[in-house]
C-alpha cells in the first residue's frame, strides 16, 4: 500500500499529491514526449547532419543546397521552438483550508485563481468534447484540458465530491 503523502503518477497526465485529509492536490500535465532540452538537444544534432551534408553539396558546387538547408533549419527551429515552450505546461488544482486554487501555466505564464470552496460549482458540458468549467460568482474557469474526455469525467466527479466534503 502506498503512502497517501507520496506523489504517485497515473495514466493520462494527473499526479495526485499530497492527498492527505486537510488538503488535495491534482496536477494535470500536457502529455510531451520529449522535454525542452532534449528538444534543443534533437535540434542541434538535426541542425550538424543537415549542414554537413549541405556543406559538402556547396564544395562540390551545388550551392543552392546550402541555401535550402538554411531554410529548413530555420522553419524546423521556430516548429521546435514553439514546441518546447509548451512542453512543460500544466494545470495544478488545489483544495485546502476552504479555498480552491487554480493554477494554470501556459508558455511560462502563470493565471492563478483562488475561489472560496463553498461557492465554487464544477459544470461538465454533455458533448463528446466535454469542457469542464469551474463557476464562482461571475467567474468561470475552464481546467481539465490536458485530459481525455473520461478522465476530465472522473475528475470532474472526483473534485465534486471532495468540494461538497470540505463544505
Amino acid at each position: 500500500m502506498q503512502d497517501p503523502g507520496v506523489a504517485r503518477r497515473a495514466r493520462g497526465g494527473i499526479e495526485f499529491e499530497k492527498m492527505t485529509s486537510s488538503q488535495k492536490d491534482w496536477l494535470m500535465k500536457r502529455n510531451c514526449s520529449l522535454s525542452p532540452r532534449q528538444v534543443g538537444r534533437f535540434y542541434l544534432s538535426i541542425l550538424l547532419v543537415s549542414v554537413a551534408i549541405a556543406l559538402v553539396f556547396a564544395w562540390k558546387g551545388t550551392w543552392i543546397i546550402l541555401a535550402f538547408a538554411v531554410l529548413e533549419m530555420l522553419v524546423l527551429g521556430a516548429a521546435l521552438l514553439v514546441y518546447a515552450r509548451h512542453a512543460a505546461d500544466y494545470e495544478r488544482v488545489t483544495l485546502a483550508q476552504g479555498a480552491l486554487v487554480v493554477e494554470s501555466v501556459s508558455a511560462n505564464r502563470v493565471i492563478r485563481h483562488e475561489f472560496n470552496a463553498r461557492w465554487v460549482r464544477v459544470e461538465l458540458e454533455e458533448s463528446p468534447r466535454a469542457e469542464l468549467v469551474l463557476h464562482s460568482g461571475r467567474l468561470t474557469v475552464p481546467v481539465g484540458r490536458y485530459l481525455d474526455p473520461g478522465r476530465r469525467r472522473r475528475f470532474a466527479q472526483e473534485l465534486s465530491w471532495w468540494l461538497q466534503r470540505s463544505a
